[in-house]
């Protein structure tokens, strides 16, 4: 038996930052984890599909290098697959291996099993009894699997496939059907069809990516259109045969073929070991305030499995600050200041308020867009889809909402952050020089649109 001040299970993004974070306040660290260090972002998400999408991007030039005054011969290059997913695996375990050193080097114990939470104060991991102060559950969450005719068959058949499975395959498929519009279809979207792959993406709404600013997401779109990534909304799928997808839209049934599926419709809270916790939950993730504590004292839940925001910076940001509310000194967690990204040809980037919430909260707010277009960096580069939008509320000019569709633009957009931590006004980022020639100077250019104009348009 061994006694810890902070007991963590899961050691992804949330789980092994608030392991590295305690333990560099002085306290003694358990953390359990039943599979790989590094949790979904660093295995299966984040960081092999960004890979991918590098590999990707690398073949994408190459196809435009005509574009640029560079002749290169279709036939001159090809994709290797086998050799792509080989290159993604030795990312990964370059970083897993580091995060299993940074554990090592912090004196957190880790113990490698599946933790079962016996009482607030008691961890077994196998055999081994852990007893613990403090309890950060960071257990995750897996893809959601929705009662649809054939869908448990083809996942077993391995003609369906999750966002977990698809990064192991191990050849490209001719063909992809993408059932579901959200982040993780569409960048798997971007992927497949940059390579060649024809894509079809099937979405029960109205339309995809509905977290994404109106705005923003109808230019995106023009980027899918010209991927010849087919877009299927509105379409209700009613069974999965194989690699055949049938969908229903208003009342009429249509069957796609492909080589695989996937599957993309959400994710569902990891509660394995959890059921002695008599723990609150909200729309099936544990419910958390904003210091990521549950209703149980001592008891704290970051990441997926609490359901707020499905970002890996986010758990890692509620981990730091479970810890600090543990030390007494933490920060509320502001998540409406919380950036997100998607990874695709061109980037999506985005924080704060959209435009419809901005309404639905009833702010008196200004909006101000800059085309890219317009931007000499962008020129250069052959970028021509994209844009610049900030929101401001009409009695300060307080930033309120920036959205950038731009190669680059998860980079760019933590400037917005930044600023709207500091309560910037659209002045300040317009009086705060940017260099030329850069992409930043759209967010330059709609700060000025706040005031009266943007001078390039």
């Amino acid at each position: 038996m061994s006694d810890y001040d902070v007991t963590i299970i899961g050691s992804g993004p949330g789980g092994y930052v608030a392991a590295i974070k305690a333990a560099q306040n002085g306290k003694k660290v358990a953390i359990v984890e039943k599979e790989d260090v590094g949790g979904v972002c660093l295995n299966w998400g984040c960081i092999p599909t960004k890979s991918l999408l590098s590999s990707a991007k690398v073949f994408k030039n190459f196809k435009e290098a005509k574009n640029f005054g560079i002749d290169v011969e279709k036939d001159a290059f090809k994709v290797n697959f086998e050799k792509m997913i080989d290159r993604k695996n030795k990312v990964v375990k370059k970083l897993t291996s580091g995060v299993a050193s940074l554990l090592k080097k912090n004196k957190a114990d880790l113990y490698q099993g599946e933790g079962v939470i016996k009482d607030k104060n008691t961890v077994e991991v196998g055999e081994t009894t852990l007893k613990t102060k403090n309890i950060l559950i960071a257990t995750g969450a897996s893809p959601a699997v929705p009662p649809i005719e054939g869908l448990e068959k083809g996942l077993e058949s391995g003609d369906v496939v999750t966002a977990k499975e698809i990064l192991d395959l191990e050849q490209q498929p001719s063909s992809l059907t993408i059932i579901g519009g959200g982040v993780i279809g569409i960048e798997f979207a971007t992927i497949f069809a940059t390579l060649g792959t024809k894509v079809t993406v099937v979405e029960l709404q109205e339309d995809i990516l509905l977290q994404v600013d109106k705005e923003i997401r109808d230019a995106f779109k023009k980027a899918l259109k010209k991927a010849k990534i087919k877009l299927e909304t509105n379409a209700g799928v009613k069974k999965v045969d194989g690699g055949n997808v049938t969908f229903e839209r208003d009342g009429k049934s249509e069957t796609l073929k492909a080589d695989k599926v996937l599957l993309s419709v959400g994710m569902k809270a990891n509660l394995g070991g959890l059921d002695a916790l008599d723990l609150e939950m909200e729309n099936g993730f544990i419910k958390t305030d904003e210091y990521s504590r549950t209703n149980i004292e001592g008891v704290y839940a970051i990441g997926d499995v609490n359901g707020k925001q499905m970002l890996a910076h986010v758990a890692s940001k509620e981990g730091v600050t479970a810890i600090e509310h543990i030390d007494g000194h933490a920060q509320k967690l502001d998540y409406e200041k919380m950036p997100s990204g998607i990874y695709t040809f061109p980037e999506i980037a985005q924080v704060g308020h959209t435009e419809a919430s901005a309404k639905e909260a009833g702010i008196d707010y200004k909006v101000s867009t800059f085309p890219i277009a317009a931007n000499g960096k962008a020129l250069g580069e052959g970028q021509n889809i994209g844009m610049a939008k900030m929101l401001a509320d009409k009695k300060y000019n307080e930033i309120i909402g920036v959205h950038i569709l731009a190669d680059g633009a998860t980079e760019m957009i933590s400037e917005a952050v930044i600023g709207m931590n500091l309560e910037a006004r659209a002045e300040d980022i317009a009086n705060a020089v940017h260099p030329h020639p850069t992409l930043s100077e759209m967010l330059h250019e709609t700060a000025h649109g706040i005031i009266d104009k943007p001078i390039h348009i």
